[in-house]
């Protein structure tokens, strides 16, 4: 049980720092606010990590916990669990950023809850596959550097968190970065309009990326040819 609440905390501290990065900092408008975002998913993602890593493995996103599923580095009874705690935690976070909001004067006009979302100028096949490939990239990442034979834990949390900052750079414009179902589930049921109606995309999407992750990941790094 204590690995499924540590997933928990880790997900509603990712959410609720990342997310409130951009409702804080007026969105993600300039560059600066984009790397403001990017950099407090990233380290969001470092810190926990290094906190809760030894306990859970620090998933913190259902996309990785299929990744990881499907790989064979976790069952399938922890990783429906890992999934669910996941996406509790995400509610938990939303939560605590919308009693935020409603007590702050942010733009009205803004998110309330750091939900995902594409306007009507990118079409939802490119929102798509922004999703799957960059989740792609994210979970074989981090496949790669927690195997235990090729990769380096002691330098895992950084790489991974580093990963993420890279990826919401590029992909922010695009979708305002999901690459983890649980934290577009959490805002977006706050958020409500758009946000949900879109939801089923930013879940996805992730999926079928962490999905080929797994699959490229036994390809080139299984020991058996």
């Amino acid at each position: 049980m204590k690995k499924y609440i540590a997933e928990m905390v880790g997900t509603m501290v990712l959410v609720l720092l990342g997310c409130g990065s951009a409702i804080f900092n007026g969105g993600v408008g300039t560059t600066a606010q984009v790397l403001t975002v990017a950099f407090a998913f990233g380290l969001s993602v470092v810190a926990m990590a290094y906190a809760i890593g030894g306990i859970s493995g620090c998933h913190i996103n259902p996309a990785i916990t299929l990744g990881c599923l499907l790989s064979g580095r976790i069952s399938g009874k922890d990783a429906g669990m890992y999934m669910l705690f996941q996406v509790i935690g995400a509610i938990i976070g939303s939560s605590i950023l919308y009693a935020l909001v409603s007590g702050y004067a942010v733009d009205p006009n803004g998110t309330l809850t750091g939900a995902n979302g594409y306007a009507e100028s990118t079409s939802t096949l490119t929102a798509f596959l922004a999703e799957a490939v960059f989740t792609f990239i994210f979970v074989l990442v981090v496949l790669g550097v927690t195997d235990s034979k090729k990769g380096n834990s002691s330098l895992a949390g950084l790489a991974i968190g580093l990963s993420l900052v890279l990826i919401h750079i590029v992909c922010i414009p695009i979708t305002g970065t999901s690459v983890n179902p649980a934290r577009s589930i959490g805002p977006a049921l706050f958020e409500q309009g758009p946000a949900l109606s879109q939801l089923w995309l930013f879940i996805v999407a992730p999926f079928v990326g962490a999905m080929f992750s797994a699959i490229v990941w036994k390809a080139i790094g299984a020991d058996k040819k």
